[in-house]
């Protein structure tokens, strides 16, 4: 017989505010979860995130520590945030001295499966899908790709 180490699901010293609902399974644990918030299925939200009012989390979406995500917000299926970059080409690990923090402002929509660094991102934002956000944004608009530009004109949209 092995020795192994089994962790389950959980929901674990969470601060919520008031009116959250939250869609089992998910792990969250020592996290702030504000008003009004939607926690989607197979959530993970790390300690000392934040997570602002009425803000929405879909499924299948990773929120690491050092991550705060404003108001009104909305994260799609599958969107991951990254906090070890990597530093000298090596995992940070348990050194959190290495770990970076993300700010989302308010009234961002990230789009499923997009993967966002430890950047800041103004206000009034939306990231289409897919997106890998690796720098600041610093002027309210429409980011997509990989690498991420900034969608100018409405003729951009198009295929």
């Amino acid at each position: 017989m092995t020795n192994r180490k089994v962790k389950s699901i959980d929901i674990t010293e969470v601060d919520f505010g008031k009116n959250v609902t939250i869609v089992k399974p998910v792990n969250l644990y020592g996290c702030i979860i504000k008003d009004n918030a939607f926690i989607g299925p197979f959530v993970e939200i790390q300690k000392n995130a934040i997570i602002g009012e009425r803000t929405k989390i879909q499924s299948h979406s990773f929120v690491c520590e050092l991550v705060e995500i404003g108001k009104d917000c909305f994260i799609g299926h599958g969107v991951m945030f990254i906090n070890d970059i990597f530093m000298d080409s090596r995992v940070a690990g348990g050194d959190k001295s290495l770990w970076k923090s993300t700010i989302i402002s308010d009234r961002v929509l990230i789009g499923s499966n997009s993967t966002i660094l430890p950047v800041e991102i103004c206000s009034d934002v939306v990231i289409g899908a897919g997106t890998l956000v690796n720098k600041n944004i610093t002027s309210p608009g429409t980011y997509i790709g990989n690498p991420m530009r900034r969608l100018k004109n409405k003729e951009d949209y198009e295929c």
